[in-house]
């Protein structure tokens, strides 16, 4: 017997866009009646037949105006991956547009989605440590990210389905296991709301980034909603006033408007509390309001009319109708101040504007004469991402690539321009290489210096809006290495890095690996790692030998921090061996894990300063509990009672250790200030400093600075070293060996 459609389904037909045609919307029947079939005996966490979610997401589209073949899409989405229908059924019911979205869809869920019960990947989590597992998950959500920026690239309207199914769940994210909550919100708050953002559909990203907020932090979320409730009925009076006011206002002037209050986003109000670090209270009376009219010209006549009857606050008009957003958002921006005297923003806009401004480029599909066929626009934006991610073939490692879409595609944009007056669009926090690259690829390469309005300035200054750049070029030469150094800041957009890392790669091998190799003896000398395993570290980084890791370090296809990165990281977290640190005593802060020696007091050695990610061994002393020192220290070494040495790990670290660190330098006046500076911009405590200053070098004074700073791991010690040893007159930076310090040698 055939079942009836859900009372879900009754409604979301009723509402499907007035211009489907009779075969648009059999298309959506037909696919409907396929997937109720196909999942009727699946549920949902929440118990609810899982058809329901297929609805959601169909609702969601259509809501949008999508064509017929992508609202099918969206209820057919999961039907290849979760049941035995087949892309040829599908291709031969609906044919290869609906099969082809359904497959694109297909790829990018081939990992553990959200709408899963979650089974699938807990099921090995009995043969994996938590962190293993935790690790696994990381790896899958990153993959699957990749898979899902480089779909957008591909073809818009899977990212379109997947955007609304991660929508769905997370309306229904309430029904998921606590532990996942947050996790998924996150993800949805660092990821799938920008991305929404990029692709101009804002009505999505509001809803992704309250949904998530609620999650990731529910107690400040709680707080703004109930606020806000507390004053909707005051507010809804005052908005009614106002929109009362302007509409009288524009009528004399003969002026045509739909004028609405603005709903307030909770997470919106959040970030503008972060950023102006206010109170709710001084933030909630701005109230806004929208006026959509007929054309352009009646946009800036409106504009005029609120202006003359209301003072504009200084600083709150942005005009992106003339220069619209990178993401091509239209709208002029003003506030005002009302007769209360308190302001009041209002956005004006055309209602094509406000289509795009609500459905970004989904709104560019258009039918004409029933080929739904996409608008100019529409490739424009198209043209205009894939512009922005014309690197991708450079990067083969997820996380790289997911880092890289943040900042080159999600971040927030710099407009500067160059001695021409050309408008050069970059992502905000970018530096004069970056600009270089963006203008031309030689430009980048032979860039030496930069001169941002007028005055000379350094490569790693971040750019602001309404710059002026000109880059200064040498004739001959190429890139340096350092600017792959993520320490130092040089590089901001994945465009200029891969553009460098080019250019490396088209020297010979033998040249690249002899410059990895130093690169990675430099580190290690640097930081003091003198027994490292190459051949394990390449084995972890998924070479087949320390060779290849050379080659791919001199080219810059990995970079030193993250291999430093894995060291600290493997060191601290090797440890299923090793115990959650022990309690230690007042005046000793740095607790370290003994192994078989629970609540043993363990202090690190004078001699050789251990820190988290230097391999250590201990050594049981009389009446002082066990001394910690580093495995290649030479008192452990010669260390006569091999008894007495016992087994140690880092455990999580709970505070910061102390690093003696030796800096040699043509001294100037302000070295040991900017030295100062760095270490307090990263952080970093200075526990003791000596500053002696020799006349050794041709007449030039040099500085040999002896320091001891707090540092949290070896991770962090390398970074601070590298943008130590870029400032001005600095030669070395590096941690003393142990026996260097100046103490003699005692044996344990």
């Amino acid at each position: 017997m055939k079942q009836q459609p859900s009372i879900q389904f009754e409604q979301f037909y009723q509402n499907l866009p007035t211009y489907y045609t009779e075969f648009d919307q059999d298309v959506v029947l037909r696919a409907y009646a396929l997937a109720e079939e196909a999942h009727r005996e699946q549920k949902r966490q929440s118990g609810e037949p899982y058809i329901n979610h297929c609805v959601a997401v169909a609702s969601i589209l259509s809501d949008m105006r999508m064509p017929a073949e992508v609202v099918a899409a969206g209820l057919l989405h999961d039907t290849v991956e979760d049941t035995p229908i087949t892309l040829n059924d599908l291709r031969m019911k609906f044919g290869d547009v609906v099969a082809g979205l359904v497959d694109g869809v297909t790829k990018l869920e081939s990992l553990p989605r959200v709408s899963r019960a979650g089974a699938a990947e807990e099921s090995d989590a009995t043969k994996m440590t938590q962190e293993q597992v935790s690790k696994r998950k990381k790896q899958i959500s990153i993959e699957a990210m990749r898979k899902t920026f480089l779909a957008m690239n591909e073809d818009i309207r899977v990212v379109l389905i997947k955007l609304a199914d991660r929508v769905h769940n997370m309306r229904t994210l309430g029904y998921t296991p606590p532990e996942k909550q947050k996790r998924i919100a996150q993800e949805t708050l660092d990821i799938y709301a920008p991305l929404a953002n990029r692709l101009g559909i804002w009505q999505m990203k509001w809803e992704l980034e309250d949904l998530s907020f609620r999650y990731v932090n529910p107690e400040k979320y709680k707080e703004i909603a109930s606020q806000i409730t507390d004053r909707r009925s005051v507010r809804e009076e005052q908005i009614a006033e106002i929109v009362e006011k302007f509409s009288k206002a524009l009528a004399q002037a003969g002026i045509k408007a739909e004028i609405k209050g603005r709903p307030k986003h909770i997470y919106s109000i959040y970030k503008k509390m972060v950023k102006k670090g206010k109170a709710f209270e001084m933030v909630r009376d701005i109230r806004a309001v929208r006026l959509i009219v007929s054309d352009i010209p009646a946009c800036y006549a409106a504009l005029g009319i609120i202006h003359g009857h209301w003072r504009p606050l200084p600083g709150e008009f942005d005009d992106y109708i003339a220069a619209p957003k990178d993401n091509f958002y239209k709208s002029l921006h003003t506030a005002v101040i009302y007769d209360d005297g308190k302001p009041v923003e209002v956005q004006i806009r055309t209602t094509e504007m406000h289509q795009d401004a609500e459905y970004g480029i989904a709104a560019h599909w258009r039918y004409k004469e029933g080929s739904g066929r996409r608008d100019a626009r529409y490739e424009q934006h198209i043209t205009w991402l894939r512009k922005m991610m014309e690197w991708k073939q450079d990067v083969a490692d997820a996380q790289e690539f997911v880092d890289s879409m943040k900042t080159d595609v999600f971040e927030d944009r710099v407009y500067v321009f160059t001695p021409k007056n050309d408008i050069i669009d970059l992502p905000v926090g970018s530096t004069p290489i970056d600009f270089a690259y963006h203008v031309h690829t030689d430009v980048g390469h032979r860039c030496r210096g930069a001169e941002v309005d007028g005055k000379q300035t350094s490569l790693d200054t971040p750019l602001k809006t309404g710059q002026s750049v000109k880059i200064l070029t040498t004739k001959h030469g190429g890139p340096s290495r350092d600017w792959l150094n993520t320490s130092l800041g040089l590089v901001k957009t994945q465009r200029a890095r891969s553009k460098i890392r080019l250019w490396f790669k088209k020297e010979d091998r033998e040249q690249n690996l002899a410059q990895g190799r130093s690169m990675l003896e430099r580190e290690f000398r640097r930081l003091g790692m003198s027994d490292v395993n190459l051949d394990a570290l390449a084995k972890q980084l998924d070479y087949k030998n320390p060779e290849d890791l050379f080659v791919d370090l001199g080219c810059g296809d990995i970079s030193i921090n993250k291999i430093v990165n894995l060291l600290s990281e493997s060191s601290n977290a090797q440890d299923e061996l090793v115990m959650s640190a022990s309690k230690s005593e007042p005046d000793s802060p740095d607790a370290i894990s003994v192994v078989g020696l629970r609540g043993l007091l363990a202090t690190p050695a004078k001699c050789c300063h251990p820190t988290p990610g230097d391999p250590i061994m201990g050594y049981v002393t009389r009446g002082r509990g066990a001394t910690i020192h580093r495995a290649n220290c030479p008192n452990i070494l010669r260390a006569k009672d091999k008894e007495r040495m016992v087994k140690v790990g880092w455990g999580k670290p709970t505070s910061t250790y102390p690093v003696p660190v030796r800096v040699i330098a043509f001294d100037r006046q302000g070295l040991m200030g900017d030295v100062s500076n760095l270490l307090t911009s990263e952080g970093v405590n200075i526990v003791k400093a000596d500053v002696r200053v020799n006349r050794t070098y041709q007449d030039a004074d040099t500085a040999d600075i002896r320091l001891s700073v707090e540092v949290k791991d070896i991770a962090q010690l390398s970074r601070v070293l590298s943008r130590i040893e870029n400032l001005p007159n600095v030669l070395e930076a590096r941690r003393l060996k142990p026996g260097s310090s100046g103490e003699k040698p005692r044996t344990p």
